[in-house]
């Protein structure tokens, strides 16, 4: 019901009227006054209006209201936003964005100021979540969560697979089939999460941290595919969350963020190590096409034999080059240089020692002329003492010298024995040999490893080929519009097109009774 319009004679009065009742004169206390205006407000205001302004000195206080001002070209209007609302936000409100504000008017009795309750807040030109989305941006691009020095390499031959999506959704069969097809030795691990709704960002979020928690009891995770197939803004929002892009940062697994169509870009695509426009896209980047692996194996090999040949082209020739050598073809020339040597030397001793033998001598006949000069007996036996003394050790030095000279001369003569040409030329034709030996060997080894590995991964994809499945008896049914698989006869229609793929071909028919009342004539 309605209230009365205000009337300040009934604001105050009683049973018993004051002294200025009276003497004709009404006293209102400040309290009468601002209630009273405070209920003129909101009789002449509906419980909810809408106003349109700009933005202007906001503040979140402590307590987590909101406080801050709109305003036009002439006016301002004070307005609050209490803690249980603003937590609602999508976007975080900043000064001088245009809006669209929805509350309550009413008076602030404590001061007496009149203000806008605010409920809701809406930005003007651009939605609430286009705006969340921008804001978020630039929030982590400031702290520098899109830098690629932080994006980490994924593997190239990933053996366990992360998946964090929906357990029921398109995606997930999307991963895994393009997995099975390109690269089916490696292991896929799903972890639910919800992708869609209330929760789904704290759902994915705490997914990717679990998976970086697990990941050494599951063999150690390669590589984490986080996603879901298309949907609108509303569906994609989850992936738009910052719990989820700080959780995508912080893995230390390489993440492939894979959300909706190729025309969606989330803040999980901007964080991730490496974005897939789908989910099929995911799968394809996660691991390498096997057969492409074999080429390049193939191609390999055949790379390392020709550098092994060309190896071996290379020493033969250097071999044969070092047997031209003048030092190889002819060896005895280097003896006799070194023979003539020996001799040179021989004769220089011999020349030396006879000069020191005839300096001797004549020192000897001085000291003889001058013992003969003296004539002293004495002095004469002393000195031939000495004479004979000196003789003996010139003797003994003249021996030494000869045996000196004569062992040099047969170490020379060894040395020169050992370092021939022709051992020289043996030895480097036997390491040759050995080599050559050796290289044949270690290339028919790994070439032999390689045909394993090959015979091996070829056995595995014809094990795992449906085509073997179908060899045993078994076929495969698709609507031959869409090409979808029939798994239930709930999947059937009456008069709808099939095609039943076999071993040796494919079958094209037409259902006559999707409920099959008799399945044999």
């Amino acid at each position: 019901m309605a209230r009365k319009p205000f009337n300040p004679d009934l604001a105050v009065g009683g049973a018993n009227p004051s002294p200025a009742e009276v003497s004709g004169r009404t006293d209102l206390t400040v309290s009468q006054v601002t209630r009273s205006i405070k209920d003129a407000i909101e009789l002449a205001f509906p419980a909810t209006v809408h106003v349109v302004g700009q933005l202007s000195n906001v503040k979140q206080h402590s307590s987590g209201h909101l406080y801050f001002t709109l305003k036009d070209e002439d006016s301002e209007l004070g307005c609050v936003m209490w803690r249980s609302q603003a937590d609602k936000l999508s976007f975080k409100p900043e000064d001088g964005a245009d809006v669209r504000v929805s509350g309550t008017i009413s008076v602030y009795e404590r001061s007496g100021r009149y203000q806008l309750y605010a409920r809701k807040i809406e930005p003007l030109g651009v939605g609430a979540m286009e705006l969340a989305f921008r804001q978020l941006c630039e929030k982590l691009k400031r702290e520098g969560l899109f830098e690629l020095v932080h994006k980490k390499n994924l593997p190239r031959y990933p053996q366990h697979i992360g998946v964090v999506t929906s357990p029921t959704g398109a995606a997930i069969e999307d991963i895994t089939d393009t997995l099975k097809r390109r690269f089916p030795s490696a292991t896929v691990y799903l972890y639910p999460a919800i992708v869609q709704g209330p929760g789904a960002a704290k759902s994915v979020a705490e997914a990717v941290k679990a998976m970086n928690r697990r990941s050494a009891e599951l063999g150690g995770l390669d590589v984490l595919i986080v996603g879901r197939g298309g949907g609108s803004a509303e569906d994609l929002a989850a992936f738009n969350d910052e719990a989820v892009a700080r959780a995508i940062f912080a893995s230390k697994i390489p993440v492939i963020s894979a959300v909706g169509h190729e025309s969606d870009i989330s803040v999980a695509d901007l964080v991730a190590d490496v974005r897939a426009a789908t989910p099929t896209a995911a799968g394809e980047l996660a691991a390498p096409n096997t057969q492409d692996v074999l080429d390049e194996l193939k191609h390999r090999g055949n790379l390392l034999d020709r550098q092994i040949r060309h190896r071996v082209q290379l020493w033969q020739s250097t071999l044969a080059a070092e047997s031209r050598r003048k030092t190889f073809a002819e060896p005895l020339a280097g003896i006799d240089g070194r023979r003539m040597l020996v001799s040179e030397l021989v004769r220089d001793i011999e020349s030396r020692l006879t000069s020191r033998m005839h300096l001797a001598q004549k020192s000897v006949a001085t000291l003889e002329s001058q013992l003969r000069r003296i004539s002293p007996e004495v002095l004469f036996e002393t000195q031939r003492g000495r004479l004979l003394r000196i003789g003996q050790r010139l003797e003994y030095l003249a021996n030494q010298q000869s045996q000196s000279a004569q062992h040099r001369v047969r170490r020379l003569a060894e040395r020169m024995a050992y370092i021939s040409p022709k051992d020289a030329v043996r030895r480097h034709r036997e390491t040759v040999a050995t080599l050559s030996r050796r290289i044949m060997l270690g290339m028919d080894g790994r070439l032999d490893v390689g045909r394993q590995r090959c015979e091996a991964v070829k056995g595995r994809l014809v094990a795992m080929s449906h085509k073997t499945t179908l060899a045993r008896g078994f076929s495969i049914t698709r609507l031959k519009k869409g090409r979808k698989l029939i798994r239930s006869l709930d999947d059937l229609k009456g008069g709808e097109r099939i095609v039943t793929e076999l071993f040796d071909g494919k079958i094209d028919s037409r259902v006559l009774d999707a409920d099959q009342p008799e399945l044999f004539d």
